[in-house]
């Protein structure tokens, strides 16, 4: 049998690494190694079978009672324990401990110090008392010789007698039970930054397939249906009523309600403005309500100035529904209340369309966004380690995120552009999909419970109170017990079935491939209104129910325990350096793009001029030839270096033949 653990990395281990038991034959030599060696395999599967499947706790029996006489005396009755090394610790009759005299001991051992009070202070204090395995030679017995080099001297100990002891220390016990969301808090790490990153990956679904129409939709019309139409009217009426342009400002219920409204009402009038004059007016002998269009434009513009007076902050304590009803409003005041005048419906008016206003300052929190993200993923794939998904890694750091840029000025309606927008829905798309495939392989892989180690066999029997010397109260209900599949295994058994039945669901399945959604050829673009953007966004589905079954404890359930990680901070003079660094980067794009589209200017006006050279006459040709290789020179250098100026040649006619009849 092999005790190390096969790395060098020594030391006593509770658990082997590998089994070895002899093997006889016939006319072998035995010696004490062999027999010695078949005893230990027996003794080492035995405590592994213990440790793995019941793990640490009691069995049965062990209660522990007041002593008749009471004083500092407890009685500990008859029974049975496992430590976590898998030994049986079997008490066979009443035990008296002397409780008092334990925590001398353990005061004296401790150099005066114990849990910092004397025995004859008063108040109550609170102890732990355990039971411990103990080995302890016995029957020795004298060796016959033997051709030893260096026999061992006397009497040697023929048996191992399996014992205990009892141990008194302070009531700070070490439970071996393994809630299975532990390992899930090892992977996502701490869960408010988790939270945080889970949270905008949210927000960024909502935009996510509508980026990728409204920049691939160019010049189509959105689809103006029957539930649009309802929407419609029920938001102008209700805009009607509460939004006149006097009094104070709406208070928060109001101003929440008013911006849900405005953008119901917006996403109607921008879907009508996608349609062509004609469009339109099909449109309106279908919805008659659609004659109010002004009126509706009217209407968005008082109610967008009701909203710019509320308290925004009261209104949307969380930021991010904050800048999603900001550019609801920015939005709307700038792209829908105006009209529309060009025959192609801009970007941002297709986004309104939708539901989903994409502002300056929201593209400037999306790519905040989708870099964090991506900075988390990363963070939590390199600590966590041990995956199943082998190419995560590998496709998050390919991502193309688009840079940070700073802060907008308030109010801002910078368009975006196409390019832009298809870059944020896709690093988008990118980005939720590794998400989800890092949650589920991490609450797949705590399905499969660890093995146990501990430092410490002791078995905790009973927590007891002393008033001075005595005992006062004793607690055996708050113990470990053995469960079937062992500590690790024990807390699951109340949720183990429904965490298979989500797990065969969620895990088995092939990974989820990131598209964008299919347009028509041709026709109107049917996309539905973004219904709950401003809402609470609530996670459903399996893997989330699985995520919320591993971290919400059940009556009785010890809670999952977090790891402390430390927290690193970047000084603002590092985010504003990486944030101007940011503008110059955008700013040289803008002039390379500059610059190429002057390139192109010129090659076109270079084709131009050899087309006019081409058709003008010979003469010309050759003289527009000259001037342009000598348009750099000075005039004064040309005429010195050709001489005195010549008249220009006449032109003559090309000579022919005379015809009969006539004279030359």
């Amino acid at each position: 049998m092999r005790t190390d653990c096969g790395c060098g990395c020594g030391g006593d281990a509770t658990r082997t690494s590998a089994f070895v038991r002899p093997r006889f034959f016939a006319g072998q030599l035995l010696t004490e190694d062999d027999l010695g060696l078949l005893v230990d395999y027996m003794t080492a599967k035995g405590r592994l079978h213990n440790r793995s499947l019941y793990g640490p706790g009691v069995v049965c029996g062990l209660g522990v009672t007041c002593a008749p006489c009471g004083g500092g005396t407890v009685a500990v009755h008859p029974g049975h324990a496992l430590d976590c090394a898998g030994n049986d610790i079997v008490v066979p009759c009443t035990e008296q401990v002397d409780v008092r005299a334990m925590v001398r001991e353990q005061r004296i051992s401790a150099l005066g110090v114990d849990c910092g009070e004397d025995c004859d202070d008063e108040g109550g204090r609170r102890y732990g008392l355990y039971v411990r395995y103990h080995e302890t030679p016995v029957e020795p017995v004298a060796p016959y010789a033997t051709e030893e080099p260096c026999p061992s001297p006397g009497c040697v100990p023929s048996r191992i007698q399996e014992g205990f002891r009892f141990v008194v220390k302070c009531d700070d016990f070490e439970d071996h039970r393994h809630n299975p969301g532990t390992r899930l808090l090892a992977s996502i790490g701490d869960l408010a930054r988790a939270d945080r990153a889970r949270t905008r990956d949210r927000r960024l679904e909502y935009y996510r397939d509508a980026l990728s129409t409204a920049s691939a939709g160019t010049g189509r019309t959105f689809r103006f249906d029957a539930a649009d139409a309802e929407r419609y009217a029920a938001s102008l009426a209700w805009l009607r009523r509460n939004a006149d342009g006097e009094g104070p400002p709406p208070p928060p219920p109001a101003a929440r309600e008013m911006t849900e409204h405005v953008r119901a009402l917006a996403a109607g009038v921008a879907r009508y403005d996608t349609y062509d004059a004609a469009g339109q007016e099909r449109l309106k002998a279908q919805y008659p309500d659609l004659a109010t269009v002004q009126e509706a434009r009217g209407v968005l513009d008082t109610a967008c100035g009701r909203l710019r007076e509320a308290d925004a902050e009261a209104a949307w304590p969380d930021p991010l529904h904050r800048a999603l009803a900001g550019a609801v409003v920015t939005e709307t005041a700038a792209r829908v209340v105006p009209g529309r005048d060009d025959a192609d419906a801009p970007l941002e008016v297709r986004m309104v369309a939708q539901g989903t206003p994409l502002s300056h300052a929201l593209r400037v929190a999306f790519r905040a966004d989708l870099g964090l993200i991506r900075q988390w993923l990363l963070a939590r794939l390199d600590q966590a380690g041990e995956t199943g998904d082998c190419r995560l890694r590998a496709e998050v750091a390919a991502v193309d995120v688009p840079p940070p840029l700073p802060a907008p000025p308030p109010d801002s309606v910078e368009k975006a552009t196409i390019a832009e927008a298809q870059r944020i829905a896709e690093a988008a798309g990118a980005l939720t999909l590794a998400l989800r495939r890092f949650l589920t392989d991490a609450a797949c892989a705590t399905l499969n419970p660890p093995c146990g180690d501990c430092t410490d066999t002791d078995v905790l029997l009973a927590r007891l109170e002393l008033d001075g010397c005595d005992v006062v109260r004793v607690c055996s209900g708050t113990r470990e017990q053995v469960l079937p599949g062992g500590g690790a295994y024990g807390e699951w058994l109340p949720k183990l079935y429904r965490l298979r039945e989500l797990a065969e669901r969620v895990c088995a399945d092939p990974l989820p491939r990131s598209g964008q959604p299919a347009l028509p050829p041709q026709g109107d673009i049917a996309r539905p209104y973004a219904e709950g953007l401003l809402g609470d966004w609530p996670r459903t589905g399996d893997l989330e129910e699985m995520i919320s079954l591993l971290l919400t404890p059940a009556p009785g359930e010890t809670p999952p325990k977090a790891l402390h990680e430390q927290v690193y901070t970047t000084p603002s003079e590092v985010t504003d350096s990486i944030q101007e660094l940011a503008a110059l980067r955008t700013r040289v794009a803008e002039l390379t793009a500059a610059v190429s589209g002057l390139g192109a200017r010129l090659g076109s006006a270079q084709a131009q001029v050899g087309r006019l050279s081409e058709r003008l006459p010979e003469d010309l040709g050759s003289r527009l030839a000259q001037l342009e290789g000598g348009a750099g020179e000075p005039a004064g250098e040309s005429s010195a270096q050709e001489g005195p100026a010549k008249p220009p040649a006449k032109r003559t006619r090309p000579s022919r033949s005379p015809k009969s009849g006539e004279t030359p």
